[in-house]
Formats: structure tokens, C-alpha cells, sequence
């Protein structure tokens, strides 16, 4: 299944996208895809319902975030080789975890906002793995059996603020809208190989980021099985398993976003994100 939430900012409904492409309204069934809805249980009940005969949703409108209640966002960095090797770091011996903060976190669409200062934000587009499951020290060959589905992450990075300015990389990677989202939640049964993607990222008509998920250094049963071993994941939790080679760090000379700029990243299966670039006195949001 390809689950979204759809509506404006702040009052998104749970929908589905079914097998031509149409958006059908689940919140009839289903009150929110939060972490309980995203239970095996819950989602096998979702699995059996007659799709054609759910509400059609017309016109287009603004897809959100496909869950919400996320507590936490957790990054894998340094995850392909050839991104670890043009980032001039050093090949890891173990995943680098780090921590976005969940107020980063937006729609697939929407702004991508500047932070005041920004000098050096890039872009990074990420598979993201989506927990349905309780994982405490689980072992690397049952990981995949937490995991709820798979979306696509913008791991996008302010790399003055995450490299230049002390301290963990932390700062540089939760400035608002720095998470984008979605624009799908597909469910595991429908990616039966995370390992087996091709990844990509252009901004403004140009191809920067290419890749396929077979090239991780660590894989997502892996991912999931570590990260497990230092946090309880909980339902909804989304780990973001890093990024292949492109990012605007990587280019000589580098190359940064600038307001104006135009994003359009993908990964095979789980849908495409499209969001502008504005600068932060262009932000209306106030709450």
C-alpha cells in the first residue's frame, strides 16, 4: 500500500494512492497513520479493504507528511562510500548516527526555507525506513520484520553550521524544514528488497545525486538491528539511511542551494518530492 496524508497544514486526513494512481480517502476507516495504526495487525486489516469503493479525492491537493507523531528522526551519516570519499571523511567502521530534531520535519512539497545565515545548505536525498514495531536488540536477520514500509528523506544540511561552527553535527541538520517527507509511506510487502533502489536528485532540471541503495555500506536490516541495540525504535519512528555521491559539499568548487532553487528527488517505487528553495523572510508560518 502507498499511504499519505493529504489536506492542508495541520488538518491532513489519511488517504491511499491505489493501484491507478488515484487518491482515495481512508478517513472513514482510519483516524490518523500515526505509530498505532502502522502495528502489522493494523495494517493487514488496511490490506483487506476494497480500495475501489473508498472515497475518490478530487482535484490535487497538498500531500503532507505520510505519518505524524514521530518521535524520533534518526540519520545514518557517511552510508555510501563514494559520498563518505567526496566528503573527505574517513570510511566507517560502524554506522555515524546523529539525531535531526523532529521539528525539521515537513510535507514533500512544501518550502524548503534558508535559515537566517545560511551560507552552505545542501541537499541529500535518503531512503527512509519507517518503524512499525517495538525494536529492542533485535537481531540483524528479524530486523525487516519492525519495519513498517519505506518514504523518502531530504536529509537536507546547513554545512557551515553542521561543520565549521564546533560541536556535533546536530545544529546544522534540524533547522525547520529541513526534514521533508514522503511523499508516500509504502508498505514492506510492496518494497520486497530496500537493498535494490535507484536513487536520484536534481535541482533545477540538473542531475546532481545518482545512486542505487545496493552501495550502502550498511544495509537497513543492518541499520535497523544497531540502531536498535543503543535506542528503543519505536511505531512511527523514521530512520534516514544516508545518502549517495552529489551533494553540493562534494563539487569543486562546492555548490549550494540559493533562494529560487527548484528540488526534485526520487526513489524507485516510493513516489518523487518537488519543493522550492525560499529564503526565511519568505516564511508565513507562525505557529
Amino acid at each position: 500500500m502507498k499511504l499519505v496524508r493529504f489536506g492542508v497544514e495541520g488538518k491532513e486526513k489519511p488517504g491511499l494512492i491505489d493501484p491507478q494512481g488515484q487518491l482515495r480517502d481512508l478517513s472513514g476507516t482510519v483516524a490518523e497513520f500515526d505509530g498505532s495504526a502502522l502495528h502489522p495487525s493494523r495494517l493487514a486489516k488496511l490490506k483487506r479493504l476494497a480500495v475501489e469503493q473508498l472515497p475518490l479525492v478530487s482535484g490535487h491537493p497538498r500531500l503532507g507528511v505520510p505519518l505524524t507523531g514521530i518521535s524520533k528522526l534518526v540519520c545514518v551519516g557517511l552510508n555510501y562510500r563514494d559520498h563518505a570519499e567526496e566528503a573527505g571523511m574517513a570510511i566507517p567502521a560502524e554506522p555515524v548516527l546523529f539525531m535531526k530534531a523532529t521539528s525539521c520535519i515537513t510535507g514533500p512539497t512544501d518550502p524548503v526555507i534558508l535559515p537566517q545565515g545560511s551560507v552552505k545548505t545542501d541537499w541529500e536525498v535518503e531512503l527512509g525506513i519507517v518503524m512499525g514495531s517495538i525494536a529492542r536488540s533485535v537481531p540483524v536477520d528479524q530486523a525487516l520484520d519492525y519495519v513498517a514500509g519505506y518514504c523518502i528523506v531530504n536529509d537536507i544540511s546547513e554545512r557551515e553550521f553542521q561543520l565549521e561552527r564546533g560541536g556535533q553535527w546536530d545544529k546544522g541538520k534540524g533547522c525547520d524544514t529541513f526534514g521533508p517527507i514522503g511523499p508516500w509511506l509504502v508498505t514492506r510487502d510492496e518494497v520486497p528488497d530496500p537493498q535494490n533502489l535507484d536513487v536520484w536528485l536534481d535541482v533545477n532540471g540538473e542531475r546532481m545525486q545518482r545512486g542505487n541503495t545496493r552501495t550502502m555500506i550498511f544495509s537497513c536490516r543492518e541499520i535497523v538491528s544497531y540502531i536498535s541495540r543503543f535506542m528503543t525504535l519505536l511505531p512511527g519512528d523514521v530512520i534516514a539511511t544516508g545518502t549517495p555521491p552529489g551533494v553540493g559539499l562534494g563539487m569543486r568548487p562546492p555548490r549550494y542551494l540559493k533562494a529560487g532553487d527548484m528540488m526534485r528527488l526520487s526513489i524507485q517505487g516510493l513516489g518523487m518530492q518537488e519543493a522550492a528553495v525560499v529564503a526565511a523572510a519568505c516564511r508565513t508560518k507562525t505557529s
